[in-house]
């Protein structure tokens, strides 16, 4: 289980939120953390410790005034970090190279992909066509709606028809190089992650996965660790010292680290 790190941006500045609470309207979301740091700052520290596969997520539309702040945030990060950060947040075939350029790793794209509720085919090959499978990653982050997960998207905003279960995964795993799942429903409150949700994606053995939401101790940790076998890679954000919480980032990373050392 590797550690991916986060710096999420909103209205231009490095926060950490419960991620259900997001509302384009007023670009208001319940905060935990805001950061007196700027992004870069986040990226260097990941930079020097050598953490690679994170992501530097845009939690503005294109369409709010604080979009543009947001977005320059997210660019400096990437050049300060080339090739070790991912980017998501409104990336779509024509703005994708711009992150790109700047340093990402990898896109991260859902809304262009999941549009007007349903998973728009002829968008995904667009958008695989123009950056690569190799360095395109699914964001799948979803909430449970009765029994099943749906994926979200417009900033967790709105469902889609898309019900997130191990045939969804197989099926879109040949068009991308890793899947990105926030548990939204769990995001930002570190009180414990989605135990069924985890389960699944730990059952499916394909391409990577990184899941997101709920860990605020060592517990949770050793428990997303045994349901996902190993096999489904971590963001801790709100719970790390980092961010304001409680757990030391270097001891997260260093659990991680050490799971990867002996194979695990």
């Amino acid at each position: 289980m590797r550690f991916r790190p986060c710096i999420d941006i909103h209205n231009g500045k490095v926060k950490q939120i419960v991620g259900g609470s997001l509302a384009d309207s007023g670009d208001l979301a319940a905060e935990n953390f805001v950061s007196v740091q700027d992004a870069p700052y986040y990226a260097r520290l990941y930079r020097r410790e050598g953490v690679q596969g994170g992501h530097v997520i845009l939690l503005n539309p294109a369409s709010s005034p604080y979009y543009e702040a947001t977005r320059a945030q997210a660019l400096a990060a990437l050049r300060a970090y080339p090739g070790g950060l991912q980017a998501g947040g409104g990336i779509h075939d024509g703005n994708a190279s711009d992150y790109l350029d700047a340093g990402a790793s990898h896109v991260i794209v859902t809304s262009f992909v999941f549009k007007d509720g349903c998973l728009n085919y002829t968008n995904l090959d667009k958008i695989r066509s123009t950056v690569g499978k190799e360095r395109l990653v699914l964001d799948l982050s979803c909430r449970k709606r009765g029994e099943e997960y749906f994926i979200v998207t417009d900033r967790w905003q709105k469902f889609t028809e898309t019900v997130l279960n191990e045939w969804t995964l197989e099926t879109l795993a040949c068009y991308c190089d890793e899947f990105l799942v926030h548990a939204v429903d769990v995001e930002g409150k570190a009180n414990g992650i989605e135990e069924e949700l985890v389960r699944m994606l730990g059952n499916w053995q394909g391409i990577p996965v990184t899941y997101a939401g709920g860990v605020g101790s060592f517990e949770d940790l050793e428990k997303l660790k045994t349901l996902g076998k190993d096999a489904v890679d971590v963001t801790v954000g709100s719970a790390l010292d980092i961010f304001g919480g409680e757990m030391p980032y270097r001891k997260v990373l260093e659990i991680c680290r050490m799971d990867m050392e002996q194979g695990r």
